[in-house]
């Protein structure tokens, strides 16, 4: 049974929580109304074309204006993803004279809640936020673990602070009018988690998914439904797979994230792991940028995991105890579900890219290399010494 609250811990005390929306009750803002019960003052930053999308996400705003709280809507765009948002959002909350004792809650995708963790972090030197995570990149990864930030000239999240919500409220339901595209982008970061640490999730999630693409491509081919249009419930409806079954393998991601969080909230050591396959999608997605292309942040993310696992098989430093066939399996399991698996830009040409990654010490990047599912390992490579092994 998947569990109702799973906590995020630094030593004995709770820093933050994770609580879950029960998928067999009605509307989400029940439960929600509750979490936010104990917070006298609340100020809500909602993506601006949420509402107008997903009927979970309507109901949560409609129950913030019985309560006259008041909203302030962003754009969720990486373009947008800046400091001039984040002042805008300070801006805001200065004034509505948002004191000391506010809560700030962030109704939207990763972007959303980055900002606007970031935001309330600075704000008059600090104040309380929470996350209601609307996609499932958001759910399983951008929303736990306190990262905050903005991207910084063209680099992905260059800016940043970390610092934990009070609590993020992750709900299924937020999903059904998700677009599959973006769907599919979170399901890279979920696909990870696993790979990190397995518990049998992996290939239990990877043939949901698989099955979840199935439905979908087959949608298409009978006409019903435009693949760039379907939303989550359009293929849900078509699959054979309930909605519990992917609570519960959403419960379990997060799971392994708040376990590694809580043994290492700042990054020391293990918490490295996390960043598995995005040294790469980071670089993937700074040349999209810059050439205009259209890629999602999961669909970078699945396309460098599979470039680690080619780089763990090429390290003299652990390929001896690697599983030789893993990067094939992975590449075969990303392409079933849908993912991307091919890096569409000179390898070479990516070392510039990398060597500016913001985890990079003394000329090195902790690279995340998996040697099987469930066992990866951070090995210190330049980005020149990487791309060269990927030549």
């Amino acid at each position: 049974m998947m569990k109702k609250e799973i906590e995020i811990c630094s030593g004995t005390g709770i820093i933050s929580r994770v609580v879950f929306g029960d998928v067999g009750s009605g509307m989400p803002d029940c439960a929600l109304a509750e979490c936010l019960a104990p917070y006298p003052e609340v100020f809500a930053v909602i993506d601006a074309n949420l509402t107008d999308k997903s009927s979970a996400a309507g109901s949560v705003y409609a129950m913030l204006q019985e309560r006259n709280v008041p909203s302030y809507a962003v754009e969720a765009s990486e373009q947008a993803k800046n400091m001039e948002t984040v002042l805008g959002i300070c801006s805001w909350l200065m004034d509505c004279n948002a004191g000391r004792d506010a809560l700030v809650l962030a109704i939207g995708g990763g972007i959303t809640t980055d900002m606007t963790g970031f935001a309330a972090s600075v704000y008059k030197r600090g104040v309380r936020f929470a996350y209601v995570p609307t996609t499932l990149l958001a759910q399983v990864d951008a929303s736990v673990g306190g990262k905050t930030g903005v991207n910084f000239e063209q680099y992905k999240n260059m800016l940043g602070i970390i610092r934990q919500p009070e609590f993020t409220y992750a709900d299924i339901r937020m999903l059904g009018s998700l677009p599959y595209r973006d769907f599919l982008s979170g399901a890279a970061e979920m696909l990870k988690t696993f790979i990190i640490e397995d518990n049998g999730n992996y290939a239990v999630s990877a043939g949901v998914l698989k099955e979840l693409h199935s439905a979908a491509v087959q949608q298409c081919r009978s006409g019903e439904c435009e693949f760039r249009k379907m939303t989550l419930s359009d293929v849900m409806v078509k699959a054979a797979v309930e909605w519990d079954v992917l609570a519960n393998l959403v419960a379990e991601s997060i799971k392994v994230k708040a376990g590694i969080v809580s043994r290492d909230q700042f990054e020391g050591g293990e918490r490295r792991k996390l960043n598995l396959g995005h040294t790469f999608a980071h670089a993937i997605e700074t040349l999209a940028r810059r050439h205009g292309d259209d890629l999602t942040h999961g669909e970078a993310v699945a396309i460098g995991i599979v470039m680690a696992a080619r780089l763990a098989g090429l390290c003299p430093d652990i390929a001896p105890s690697h599983d030789c066939a893993l990067a094939a399996r992975l590449e075969a399991d990303f392409t079933a579900c849908g993912l991307p698996v091919r890096c569409p830009y000179d390898i070479l040409g990516m070392a510039e890219v990398m060597s500016k990654d913001k985890k990079s010490e003394g000329g090195k990047v902790h690279f995340v290399l998996p040697c099987a599912v469930g066992d990866v390992r951070i090995v210190d490579l330049s980005a020149a010494e990487a791309c060269a092994m990927l030549k």
